[in-house]
């Protein structure tokens, strides 16, 4: 089982080169791919300030697009928002803040390259 950073997920699904053959390989292989409800809102937040072009389509189509690829949502928590509240500010993004505190919650490697995130103990993937 894997969690997959906005980032992770924007470039899986572009097919970026950016995605190391490491990740893209670990997210073939995993039996169960859980993206955030965060990663929409991160997206559409995103795509609101022009910071993510084709972003409108995207949105329109993420639902679909997840169930395509086989992953799994995972929905926001109040025990989520508390944890991601209550941990060290090592990373000031509440996205990732909420990632982080998602995949401490849930025992699942985080699939990013955010320095950061490393901070926290978390297991990463990349």
């Amino acid at each position: 089982m894997l969690l997959l950073d906005t980032h992770t997920l924007l470039w899986w699904l572009a097919g970026d080169s950016q995605l190391p053959a490491s990740a893209r390989l670990a997210i073939e292989r995993a039996k169960v791919v859980h993206v955030s409800a965060v990663c929409t809102w991160e997206i559409a937040i995103k795509t609101q300030l022009g910071k993510l072009p084709g972003g409108e389509v995207l949105l329109a189509q993420l639902p679909d697009v997840l169930e395509r690829q086989g992953f799994s949502e995972l929905v926001i928590t109040g025990r989520d928002a508390h944890l991601a509240g209550l941990l060290p500010r090592h990373h000031r993004d509440p996205f990732d803040r909420m990632l982080v505190a998602q995949a401490l919650r849930h025992g699942l490697p985080l699939v990013s390259n955010d320095p950061l995130i490393a901070k926290y103990g978390v297991p990463m993937l990349w």
